[in-house]
Parts: structure tokens; C-alpha cells; sequence
């Protein structure tokens, strides 16, 4: 496993952004209508949405994404996540066309398959791009569902958009290791297993990677204050026993959290923690 130190994450901001239908329409107003040519007719206003990635296709085939895929757009910037590494671009939009600059990311070690989806995002979500949103109508005050972003060759990027996830109830899926500022992914065959689930009755219950556990959790402010927990007792080798050694120590004594639409961090006193994401 290959561990890097992350460039200064990307903040998480307020997306306003207002797209426009796919299309010309005529429409009322100086310049609609009367002769002096064809206006684009607002669609949906997309603001404060975090678009999940669902899959991309470029050059015919078609990848599901990872958890924790996503981009937001404002004015000038597009910002958001590969699928592990983060990342930020100039943008630029226009009725219906969005066009993304070169992009900055972080730079952490990701699993191959992770790694593959992430040059295919990045190839795709660049340059001129087609937006077409749909699942809401052009009212002020609806959101769009869905949105679709085409390049002029074809290739796409299907998104949709998504509730922050509250701290409790939401199972949290562990997706990288934190040591101080520096972060890893998880090994591969590890993936998709180590979780928690903070209940409303102060519990918390999941996988630490290899075993069940169960124990207390108590939310105040910022931080989780977890109790001893209780485990069973399978035997772990290699990479599985790191990682639960790894979340195991997250979800130690009081940790400070970190809450962000749907990621979560976990950071003990000791500069150890976890990432996780919702689902």
C-alpha cells in the first residue's frame, strides 16, 4: 500500500450554480420572440447540490463509481472527488455547456480498480461539456435529480443528486486510513468491509474490518466518546488485522469527528482516524 501526503483537501462549498435546458426555446422578453433572434430558457436552478457520480463511459464502456465519487459547481470553480484523490478545476459555464479546465488533485495511493475509474472520470469530466439535468421542472425552487455531462466525443459522466446523510442511523463505510495529515487507502481485498452504524439509543455496531463489534457511543459537539467494545473473536491476518487494528483505534475514547454531506472522519487523539462515506 502506498501512502502520500494529501495537498490540503478540498473545502467543501456551497454549489450555486443554474444550469439551462438542453435545447433553444423561444422566450418572452426583449431579444425572445420578436425577431431579434432565440434565447435559452432557464431549467431547474441547481443550487447547494452535491452530484454523486454514478457511472462514467468513455469510449463506449460504461464504470460504475466508487463510493464517495462526487462534484459540486459554483461560479468559476468545479471541486469534488475521483473516487479517491480530490480535486479542483476552473470552470466556466454557459447556458448548457459547463467547460472544465485542468485539473489539481491530491495525490494518494488508490486500488488499481479505483485508480482505473479515476483517469476515466478525469478524461471525461474535463474540457467542453453538454449538460443535460432532468427529474425536476424549471419552478423556482425545484432541484434537478439527475444530470448528465457529454463530451464532443461522446464520452459521459451520469450523476445524481443526494441528501447530506445525518451522523446517526447512516451506515458509514470505512474507504481510507489517516495518520496526521497523511491518508491511505485501503489495501486491496479489504475494501467494503470495515463500517459502523451509531444508533439513536447512544450504540454503535458494525465491522472492524474482520470482526463484528458492538459497544457505547456518546455524541457531543464535535467529538464521539465511544466505549470499550465488544468484538468476536475470528481469527485476522495480514492486511485484514491491519485494518482493524487501524479502526479499532478510531473508534477509541474520544474522537473528534467530522461531518461533510456524506463523508465522515473519525481523528482519535493521537492523529490516527478513518474516512468513511455513507452507504
Amino acid at each position: 500500500m502506498r501512502t502520500q501526503l494529501i495537498v490540503p483537501a478540498v473545502a467543501a462549498l456551497t454549489a450555486v450554480l443554474t444550469l439551462t435546458a438542453c435545447g433553444t426555446e423561444t422566450g418572452s422578453g426583449k431579444g425572445a420572440g420578436d425577431g431579434s433572434g432565440d434565447s435559452v430558457r432557464p431549467a431547474a436552478p441547481l443550487t447547494g447540490v452535491r452530484w454523486t457520480v454514478e457511472s462514467v463511459t468513455v469510449d463506449g464502456k460504461k464504470t460504475a463509481a466508487p463510493a464517495g465519487a462526487h462534484v459540486e459547481f459554483q461560479k468559476g470553480r468545479a471541486e469534488g472527488n475521483y473516487g479517491c484523490n480530490h480535486f479542483g478545476a476552473d470552470a466556466k459555464i454557459e447556458g448548457d455547456t459547463i467547460t472544465v479546465g485542468q485539473a489539481q488533485m491530491t495525490e494518494m495511493g488508490c486500488a488499481k480498480d479505483v485508480q482505473g475509474f479515476e483517469t476515466a472520470l478525469s478524461k471525461a469530466l474535463s474540457g467542453e461539456l453538454k449538460a443535460k439535468v432532468s427529474g425536476a421542472s424549471g419552478e423556482a425552487g425545484k432541484t434537478a435529480k439527475n444530470l448528465v455531462l457529454t463530451t464532443a466525443d461522446g464520452d459521459s459522466v451520469a450523476l445524481a443528486a443526494q441528501s447530506p446523510a445525518p451522523l446517526v442511523g447512516t451506515k458509514w463505510t470505512v474507504t481510507s486510513l489517516l495518520k496526521g495529515e497523511v491518508a491511505s487507502s485501503l489495501p486491496a481485498g479489504t475494501e467494503n468491509k470495515a463500517h459502523l452504524v451509531i444508533g439513536k439509543d447512544g450504540s454503535v455496531r458494525g465491522n472492524l474490518g474482520c470482526n463484528t463489534f458492538r459497544g457505547e457511543a456518546k455524541v457531543d459537539g464535535s467529538t464521539i466518546t465511544f466505549g470499550r467494545l465488544s468484538t468476536t473473536r475470528m481469527m485476522c491476518t495480514g492486511t485484514s488485522a491491519m485494518v482493524e487494528q487501524s479502526v479499532t483505534e478510531a473508534l477509541t475514547g474520544k474522537v473528534t469527528y467530522k461531518l461533510d454531506h456524506r463523508s465522515l472522519s473519525l481523528t482519535a487523539e493521537s492523529g490516527k482516524g478513518v474516512s468513511a462515506t455513507a452507504g
